[in-house]
């Protein structure tokens, strides 16, 4: 009897992963969230984070990701991203300038909330890229 999810994540440009695993953690938008064999049917936005499986083909595999769905079904799970990259993959200097960047757009908000919001997306995606960064 099989045990493992089939898990795949794809962005517009590629498909970064298509493997199977015992379990994978997913960023969602107000927290991250376990899939296992045998979760229930669900849809869900996926934030700024890393996906991180268990007990995968190669050992365990992470990979940083932003903005998206993810799609869980009992035996699968689709991420689609609009950013994915593998952890040797981030430039942190990129990363670096992109919080600074999310920092002024912060300082710049005045009374918009619309502002606030994406000011603290790209300041999520920018630590999330600079947590991620290396690690395997």
């Amino acid at each position: 009897m099989a045990t493992t999810l089939k898990v795949r994540l794809v962005t517009p440009e590629r498909i970064l992963l298509d493997m199977d695993a015992e379990a994978v953690e997913i960023p969602g938008k107000t927290g991250y969230l376990e899939v296992l064999y045998g979760h229930a049917p669900l849809l869900t936005e996926i934030g700024a984070g890393m996906v991180r499986l268990h007990g995968a083909e190669g050992g365990e595999e992470s990979y940083m990701i932003a903005r998206g769905f993810a799609e869980v079904l009992p035996e699968r799970v689709t991420i689609l991203a609009e950013e994915a990259e593998k952890p040797e993959e981030i430039d942190v200097l990129k990363a670096q300038e992109q919080l600074q960047r999310g920092e002024e757009l912060w300082n710049r908000a005045g009374d918009d909330p619309a502002k606030y919001t994406e000011a603290n997306e790209v300041v999520a995606e920018a630590n999330a890229k600079i947590e991620g960064a290396g690690k395997k």
